[in-house]
This record gives structure tokens, sequence and C-alpha cells, in this order.
């Protein structure tokens, strides 16, 4: 079995659940607890110096709960990989059940919590995954499916960023890679077009070119270039040609 070490965090408002976690993991080869935290604020800081591998998160805090510590997670500085844990949220609990984030519901058993700390490991080497975790656990937080309070991978120099939906101006692909582009730099998607439309289907982004997706609230100019073709200027300047094929999704917005 892989015992390659894990640096953990236990993050609970509750100072007896905190100390049965930490007896119980410390049962778990290879984790090695390297703080605790009482609260979400005191959990980023400790995430920031302390650089754990894992995390133990519990939802319902003081100060600042779990799924706002998780948001604020990801714009380039340490990202570990969360665990959820909860006394009982009937929303996450629905939500996480897809598999595709990893919780787990108070009390903790000792065979669930084994199988936490074994999926953890296997993830521990691939930095793609743990970002996709981290923004599965935005996701998982949003009851309404909003768009506003999604997370985006995207990656830059060798590592990944959870960009906020709102900031995105546009999707461009270029061949086979697909840019997210935002007010001041570009980042590598981890997903197809096709899959990012699919993903953000609601109003705020729209289809107007097979190579372009644009994000309605940047746009800041459009330019009629014929009668169904037209020039589209983003707030950051950009300017993106839309299609004859989805220039109904420009008269869309011309309703507004």
């Amino acid at each position: 079995m892989d015992h390659r070490m894990m640096k953990t965090l236990i993050v609970d408002d509750e100072p007896i659940a905190r100390r049965v976690l930490r007896q119980e993991l410390e049962a778990v080869p290879g984790v090695v607890i390297v703080g605790e935290a009482e609260n979400g604020r005191q959990a980023l800081q400790q995430i920031s110096e302390l650089q754990p591998d894992l995390v133990f998160l519990d939802l319902k805090m003081p100060v600042m709960g779990g799924f706002e510590v998780v948001r604020k997670l990801g714009r380039g500085g340490h990202l570990p990989i969360v665990v959820i844990v909860t006394a009982f949220d009937q929303h996450a609990i629905e939500a996480f059940e897809t598999g595709a984030v990893d919780y787990l519901l108070k009390p903790v058993g000792e065979e669930r919590l084994r199988n936490a700390v074994e999926r953890a490991r296997k993830l521990h080497e691939n930095p793609l995954e743990i970002a996709n975790n981290v923004a599965n656990i935005t996701a998982a937080a949003l009851p309404d499916k909003s768009v506003s309070g999604r997370k985006i991978v995207g990656k830059d120099a060798g590592e990944y960023f959870l960009l906020d939906a709102d900031e995105i101006l546009a999707f461009q692909a270029e061949g086979e890679l697909v840019w997210i582009v935002t007010a001041k730099q570009r980042f590598l998607a981890t997903q197809t077009l096709h899959v990012i439309e699919d993903h953000l289907k609601e109003q705020q982004f729209r289809r107007v070119h097979r190579n372009a997706i644009v994000n309605v609230n940047h746009v800041r100019k459009m330019s009629a270039l014929s009668s169904q073709r037209w020039l589209v200027t983003l707030s950051n300047s950009l300017q993106v040609v839309v299609s004859k094929r989805q220039a109904h999704n420009i008269r869309g917005i011309l309703r507004w």
C-alpha cells in the first residue's frame, strides 16, 4: 500500500471534533498532522504558511465557513487536496454523491477516513485533478446552479489557477488549444470549447464562433460587418468576429 507522507491540516470550530479526527488520522500510516485551525480565516493563513497536502475542512464554522475557504483558494497560491467534513448538510451531500468531491459525515468512520486518505494520495501527484477537486467543491456550493460562483481551471507556466467565471472575458480556440482570456492575461484551458460551452450554458456566456465563446457582460461594442456578421469588442478591447451561424446569439444580446 502507498504510504507517501501526507502533510495534513484539520479545520473545525469544535475542539472535540478536531481532537477525535487527529487521533483517528494519527493511526493512518503516512499522515502527518501539521496544524489545526478553528475557523476559515485561520485555515487560509495556515494553508499559506504550512502548505499542507491535504485539508480536512468543516463546512459550518464561524468567521468563515468551509465553502468560502475553498472559493478563496486557487489564486496562484498553494492548492491542497480538500476533503469536506460535515455533520449534516443535505445539499452538500447530494452534490458530493456524484463522486467528484470527497466528503466525510460526522462522526467519521475509520474505514471511510482511510479511503479518503488513499484517494488523496492518488490525487497528490496530479495538480490538474487537485484543481478540479477544488473547482468541484465550489460548484457543489451553488444550489441554484448560477454561473457567478463557478470556478474555471486555467494553466499558466506550469501552475493551475481557479478563475471566477465573472472575470473571464472569452474562451478562444487556436487549433487544439483553448485559451481563457481575462482582463490582464491568458490562461490555457484544461477542457475543449465544447465541454466549456456545455458547462457554462447560462445566459452570461454565448458561443459567437466555432472558435470563440464570449462573456456578454464584457461586451462593450458591437459593429455590423454585414446583415449577418458582427464584430464584438470586449472590455479589454479584444475584438471577436461573430460567424453567420452564431449571429442569432448576438441578436439575442441586442434585445436585452
